[in-house]
C-alpha cells in the first residue's frame, strides 16, 4: 500500500529533484537501498548516545547521493532527539583558515542547528530556552542565584579548552533571558554563534575577553557536544558535505595541509576517545580521500588511518572502518526509486499515477540511450529526467506518454550524438512535442482501466524480456574528473 504524502512534502520533493537537490522534507518517500549503510550510522549514534564518538567519511562520484545520505542520517538523528549541525564546505568556509573562513563554517554550523522541533535549524533560541526552564533554581531571586545554578550545572567543561568563556557567556544568556534584557540576550546569541570580530565590542556587551576564532572551531563543537548531554539531549551529530572543496578547490598546499590537519585531530580524538558525545559525518567525491597529490591520501599520517580493509573486496561490506563508499545503483534499485518518485507525483494514490507501471521499463531504456554509463552510476541526472517527464504529461494530460517519451528521449539521444561528434557538453532536454499530439484513441480507452488495475507491491523483473530490457550498468565507471 502507497505511503500518504503531503502537499507540503510533494512539491518539496518534486521541486528539489527536478533541481538536482536533495529535499530537506519528506526523504521517507523516496529513500532506495542503503540499508546497511543507514544501520551502520544508527549504530554509531546508539555509540554517541553512551558517551562515545563516531567520524566517518561517505565517498562517492557526483550524484551517487552523499547529500541525500547526509540529509536522510539527520533525520535518524534528530528524530531520536539528537542536536545535529550542518553545513557545506566552500572556498570562505573551511576547518582552517586565519582570515576568518573557519569561523565562518563555524557560524553557517550554529545556524543549521537542528532538532527534533526545529528540523530545518535556526534550533540555538530553543535549546537555550529549553535548558534554562530547567535549570533548577531558574526564579530571578538576584544574578548570583542564577549564576550559581548555572556554574553548578556546567561543572563539567570548566576544564575543556574554552570552557570558562563558554560558561562566562551562557551565564550571561541566563540573566538576560530570565531579566527581559534583549540587548545582552542578542549579544549573547551572537556571541554562541561566532559572531564577534573586536575584543572591544564583546567585553562592553557581555563582559568577556575571548572571541571565537578561526583556531577555536573544534574545541568549541566539543564544547557544545558537552553542553547538549548536559541540557539533556543524546549528543551532537556535526554534518559537513562537499569536502572536495579541501582537494581540488585549494591550490594553496598550507591551505589544504590545515584542514587536513583539523581532520587528523578530530579522527584522533574520536578513535581514541579523547572526546565524549559527539560525532562527525563528512561528505564529499571520492578524489577527497583518493586523489594521492591533493587528497586525504596524500597525507601521510591520514593515508595510514584510512587505509583500507583488504579483505573488504570483491563487494564485501565493512562498516568497521571511518570510511563509507556509496556504490552506484543496481537496475532493480532504480526501478524502485522511479516507481517512488511516481507515488509522489500522485500523492501515493494510486489512481492518480501518470503513467502505469509498463511505462517505467521503456522510460529506462530510452533514457539509459540518452544518459550512457551514468545512468547506473549516478542516479541524479535519471531522477532529473523522469521528474521532467512526469512534470510534463502533468501538465499536459492531452499528451499520451509514449509519444512524449519517443520524442523527448530521441532528442536527448541526438543531442548526445551531437555532442560526441562535436566535442561538445552533452544537454538532455525533456519538453512536449512542437506539436501536441492526442494519445491514439486505443489508448485513452485503455488508461482508466490500466489506472484502476491493482498496483504491484514489489517491482516486477527488470529483465522481463529482450524487448523491455534496460540498458546494462557498465562493467567499469570512467574515473571520476
Amino acid at each position: 500500500m502507497a505511503m500518504i504524502i503531503k502537499e507540503r512534502e510533494r512539491g518539496a520533493i518534486i521541486q528539489s529533484l527536478a533541481s538536482g537537490v536533495v529535499p530537506k522534507i519528506g526523504l521517507q518517500h523516496i529513500q532506495v537501498d542503503r540499508k546497511d549503510e543507514i544501520l551502520a550510522m544508527i549504530d554509531d549514534l546508539d555509540r554517541i548516545g553512551k558517551g562515545g564518538t563516531s567520524v566517518r567519511f561517505v565517498i562517492g562520484p557526483f550524484g551517487t547521493g552523499k547529500s541525500f545520505f547526509l540529509n536522510l542520517t539527520k533525520a535518524v538523528a534528530v528524530t531520536e532527539k539528537f542536536v545535529v549541525m550542518q553545513a557545506d564546505m566552500a572556498l570562505k568556509r573551511r576547518l582552517a583558515s586565519s582570515t576568518g573562513y573557519a569561523r565562518g563554517l563555524y557560524a553557517e554550523l550554529v545556524s543549521g542547528m537542528s532538532v527534533k522541533s526545529n528540523p530545518d535549524g535556526g534550533a540555538l533560541e530553543s535549546v537555550m530556552e529549553k535548558w534554562i526552564r530547567s535549570l533548577p533554581d531558574k526564579k530571578p531571586g538576584g544574578p548570583f542565584d542564577i549564576e550559581a545554578s548555572t556554574r553548578a550545572e556546567l561543572r563539567p567543561m570548566q576544564d575543556m579548552p574554552g570552557g570558562f568563556h563558554f560558561i562566562d557567556v551562557v551565564i550571561k544568556y541566563c540573566e538576560s533571558y530570565l531579566y527581559g534584557n534583549s540587548r545582552v540576550l542578542r549579544a549573547a546569541q551572537r556571541w554562541l554563534a561566532g559572531g564577534f570580530d573586536k575584543h572591544s565590542e564583546a567585553r562592553a556587551l557581555l563582559g568577556v575577553d575571548a572571541l571565537i576564532g578561526d583556531k577555536d572551531v573544534y574545541n568549541y563543537l566539543k564544547l557544545w557536544g558537552a553542553f547538549f548531554r548536559i541540557a539533556g539531549y543524546p549528543g551532537l551529530l556535526v554534518l559537513l558535505d562537499e569536502m572536495g572543496i579541501i582537494a581540488h578547490g585549494l591550490s594553496n598546499t598550507a591551505a589544504r595541509s590545515g584542514n587536513y590537519e583539523v581532520i587528523l585531530q578530530i579522527l584522533n580524538d574520536c578513535l581514541q576517545g579523547a572526546a565524549s558525545g559527539i560525532g562527525f559525518l563528512f561528505a564529499g567525491a571520492d578524489f577527497f580521500i583518493d586523489d594521492e597529490k591533493t587528497g586525504m591520501m596524500g597525507h601521510g599520517a591520514l593515508a595510514s588511518r584510512l587505509a583500507p580493509n583488504p579483505f573488504a573486496a570483491g563487494g564485501l561490506k565493512d562498516f568497521s572502518g571511518p570510511i563509507i563508499r556509496l556504490g552506484q545503483f543496481s537496475p532493480e534499485d532504480l526501478y524502485l526509486l522511479l516507481e517512488k518518485i511516481r507515488d509522489v507525483f500522485a500523492m501515493g494514490d494510486p489512481a492518480k499515477y501518470l503513467i502505469p507501471d509498463e511505462a517505467i521499463h521503456p522510460f529506462m531504456n530510452r533514457a539509459a540511450l540518452s544518459l550512457g554509463p551514468e545512468f547506473y552510476k549516478t542516479p541524479r541526472e535519471a531522477v532529473k529526467l523522469f521528474t521532467g517527464f512526469l512534470s510534463v504529461l502533468e501538465q499536459n494530460p492531452q499528451v499520451s506518454w509514449r509519444a512524449l517519451l519517443n520524442t523527448a528521449v530521441m532528442d536527448g539521444a541526438e543531442s548526445r550524438a551531437v555532442a560526441a561528434r562535436d566535442g561538445e557538453p552533452r544537454r538532455i532536454a525533456l519538453h512536449t512535442p512542437p506539436a501536441p499530439q492526442t494519445a491514439p484513441a486505443a489508448d485513452r480507452a485503455a488508461e482508466p482501466a490500466r489506472r484502476n488495475a491493482p498496483i504491484q507491491s514489489a517491482a516486477p523483473d527488470v529483465t522481463p524480456s529482450a524487448a523491455s530490457k534496460p540498458v546494462a550498468a557498465p562493467d567499469s565507471a570512467p574515473k571520476a574528473s
